[in-house]
């Protein structure tokens, strides 16, 4: 059968009514339709998966590739470009293969739990610093501002080893990158020229002059390895770290602290039992209703997922966040279980192209909660959870703001 016979075409991201909670269609697809047509905001039609065993079958099948660039592929965006998969930047970190699995080791060495565990005290240090700055300030404050975007940004400027001054120019090139419909190809094209242009001065100044940071150690490894990255490779590798470092945990923290104030008795929960920050946090990965567009792949050859064959051609949208409500995989999928365990939730993909800095993203959102707990415990949300708005055409799911009182 053909995915969605007789179905009508959902338009896809699918809206919810609140910004916390997930869209009803999700359930009704898991259970009815999922293998399901939708219409991207391209106007292109792609294939929709919302069960947990389908969306973790694609993600580790390498018959489905991450690029974007076949003349057959849906375009996501409303732009030239066809959004963030499509670009030419997507194209130089290698996809598969030899090529693929040495460049995640090369870089992988930089995210690693020990690496990352080395990291806590200045994560907690940078963590104690802005909520001091914010409670010198007026109540209430705006949590995704003062702490949720600039902590991950001062995390990945410092491996990177770029000046954290520049991190509002990082903020403008990764939401050109990241949003499919707020921007017109002229200024996404002017942007990614200045970005790209910024990198490339960077990492051939850090070859001139190497020192302690990521990119150094890329060129002096990759060089005494023999085959090394090209100063391309290393731009993008560059590039996707820094939207990937800190666009995805900015937005999640403050997701984050939105689920567990918009129910008093998780925060108390936590207050009650710090050890339960670790859970907690991969419940409210698990939990993220929001988590933006999905992750495309782009069928290269006929396959099946889910008892449907899917043709070659297909682009495919795994959406990890229906998939992390699965009831056959997660006992009370539609509750918060902040002691869940074990919790093989999806919220960093799966397989060979899983999240790369997933050690990263979890102990930067176990700092911040820490430090919360110690140093707010009153902390509460100023609005109603109802009344949180979602961030809007981006790839990377967020809320426009968190504002907190304590």
């Amino acid at each position: 059968m053909s995915p969605g016979d007789g179905e009508q075409v959902l338009s896809y991201p699918i809206p919810s009514e609140a910004a916390l909670e997930p869209p009803a269609e999700w359930a009704a697809l898991r259970q009815r339709c999922p293998v399901a047509r939708v219409k991207l905001p391209s106007g292109d039609e792609a294939t929709l998966l919302t069960r947990y065993d389908d969306v973790k079958q694609v993600l580790a099948d390498p018959r489905f590739t991450r690029l974007l660039n076949a003349d057959d592929a849906a375009r996501l965006s409303d732009n030239e470009s066809g959004g963030l998969f499509s670009t030419d930047m997507a194209q130089v970190i290698p996809d598969s293969g030899e090529g693929h699995q040495r460049w995640r080791r090369l870089v992988g060495k930089w995210f690693t739990a020990k690496r990352m565990a080395a990291l806590r005290p200045v994560m907690a240090e940078m963590a104690e610093q802005l909520i001091d700055d914010m409670i010198k300030h007026d109540q209430p404050a705006d949590l995704k501002a003062c702490l949720g975007f600039p902590l991950p940004v001062y995390v990945i400027c410092d491996l990177l080893g770029v000046p954290a001054a520049d991190r509002d120019r990082f903020a403008y090139w990764s939401d050109t990158l990241l949003n499919l419909t707020r921007y017109g190809q002229t200024e996404i094209d002017a942007a990614q020229a200045e970005f790209i242009q910024y990198m490339a001065d960077h990492v051939a100044a850090k070859r001139a002059q190497p020192s302690e940071d990521l990119l150094s150690e890329l060129i002096k490894e990759s060089d005494a390895d023999g085959g090394r990255l090209s100063d391309v490779e290393l731009l993008a590798t560059g590039m996707a770290l820094l939207v990937a470092g800190h666009e995805t945990t900015a937005n999640m923290i403050g997701k984050m602290v939105g689920m567990l104030l918009a129910d008093r008795a998780r925060w108390e929960r936590l207050l009650a039992d710090r050890s339960l920050v670790r859970s907690a946090v991969e419940e409210a990965l698990r939990f993220d209703a929001n988590p933006g567009f999905g992750m495309p792949r782009y069928l290269g050859e006929e396959a099946e997922v889910g008892g449907t064959v899917l043709p070659r051609g297909t682009t495919v949208i795994c959406s990890m966040a229906a998939a992390n409500r699965d009831e056959s995989v997660f006992d009370g999928a539609d509750e918060m279980d902040l002691g869940r365990s074990p919790n093989p939730h999806l919220a960093f993909g799966s397989g060979a192209h899983s999240c790369l800095g997933q050690a990263l993203a979890r102990t930067e959102l176990q700092v911040v909660l820490e430090v919360l707990l110690r140093r707010l415990p009153s902390l509460e949300l100023a609005v109603a959870a109802e009344d949180l708005q979602r961030v809007d055409g981006l790839v990377v799911g967020g809320l426009r703001e968190v504002l907190v009182r304590w």
